[in-house]
Parts: C-alpha cells; sequence; structure tokens
C-alpha cells in the first residue's frame, strides 16, 4: 500500500472524528484527535479504560509542542535530543487539547515522532494525534498486528493497511518532569 492512500484515509476519518488503528514508532497504536473530546472518548470506550487513566499523544516537532506546553523545561530538550529510543516526556499544564486527555494531575505525556507514516499524518492534521496501546485495558500489549484482538479491529473506523507483518519495538520509555524541574523515569 501507499503511505500517502494510508495518510489520505486515515486523516480523512480522524477529521470526521473517528479512531484508527495505526503503526506507530514503538507498538501499534489507537489513535484520534487529540483535540476531539467525543473522539477521545470512543477510544476510552473500546479499550474499557477508566478516563483516569491517561494516554499519550503525538507530536511531530517543537512548534506543536510549544502549542500544547507554554513552559517547557529546557531538561525536555535534552532528553528528546539525546534518547536513542523512542521516549514519551509527561509534562504539567497542557493547553489545546481534549480535557479527558489530561491526566488528573493535569499533566500530559508527548512523544515526538520520526516515524515516516505518523510524522507525514501529523503534518496533514495540524493537531496532536492519540496514541495507546491496541488492547483491552489490563491486557498484554500486542507486539505485532496479528496479536492484535478482533473486537480492537472491528472497533476502530479505520485499520492503516501499512507495516501489518512487522514486529514492534517495545513501548516507550516515559520520562515525567514538573515545573519545578524533578525528574522521574516511570517506564524504562
Amino acid at each position: 500500500m501507499d503511505i500517502n492512500t494510508e495518510i489520505h484515509k486515515a486523516f480523512e476519518v480522524i477529521q470526521n472524528g473517528g479512531i484508527i488503528l495505526y503503526p506507530t514508532d514503538t507498538v501499534w497504536g489507537i489513535g484520534c484527535d487529540a483535540t476531539n473530546v467525543e473522539a477521545v472518548a470512543k477510544i476510552y470506550a473500546l479499550k474499557k479504560r477508566a478516563e483516569t487513566q491517561s494516554m499519550i499523544v503525538l507530536i511531530n516537532g517543537e512548534k506543536m509542542m510549544y502549542n500544547i506546553f507554554k513552559e517547557i523545561p529546557e531538561v525536555a530538550w535534552q532528553i528528546m535530543d539525546l534518547s536513542e529510543n523512542p521516549t514519551t516526556i509527561i509534562l504539567d499544564n497542557p493547553r489545546n487539547v481534549a480535557a479527558n486527555i489530561i491526566a488528573t494531575d493535569k499533566s500530559l505525556g508527548i512523544r515526538v515522532v520520526k516515524e515516516p507514516f505518523c510524522f507525514k499524518l501529523l503534518e496533514r492534521m495540524k493537531k496532536p494525534l492519540v496514541s495507546t496501546s491496541a488492547n483491552i485495558s489490563g491486557q498484554p500489549t500486542p507486539i505485532a498486528f496479528k496479536d492484535i484482538s478482533q473486537e480492537i479491529i472491528k472497533g476502530v473506523d479505520y485499520v492503516v493497511n501499512l507495516h501489518q507483518d512487522r514486529i514492534a519495538g517495545k513501548p516507550s520509555t516515559i520520562i515525567k518532569l514538573t515545573n519545578d524541574s524533578q525528574v522521574k523515569v516511570l517506564r524504562k
């Protein structure tokens, strides 16, 4: 399948408030427009996940990062520059995103993606993309497309037809930064 065709189809679904199943730089993800409260709610319902368990968003660079966070600690840029593996950074006080994607402690995890499909889709959307593992909450994270349950596949509005034979890398490292510059590694 052609990457541009897939980006176009995924973009149309997302623009209409739908949810997609797509390959990320780590594992397969379920995604939607991170500014659309109803679309975010659909993902929580599909995953049977409590809205208190927040999800992360993917962005494609600095501009989008500043659109979500007014204050970005210097160490956040250093971590992103130095990380060899996909790294999710949790920062405080996000804005311009759906309220139901923000954690109860007013933080949000973001990851800058370089993976071509995600990167180009984000360029089209000009908005952050929700990313959460393609499993029912509490079940193991599938590392390959063939491991994703039919319930998830049938529950999304579109399945991206790329990399379905690829075995995923491990989920991203997660680092939480607070505005007072505390750094905590939540997942290596």
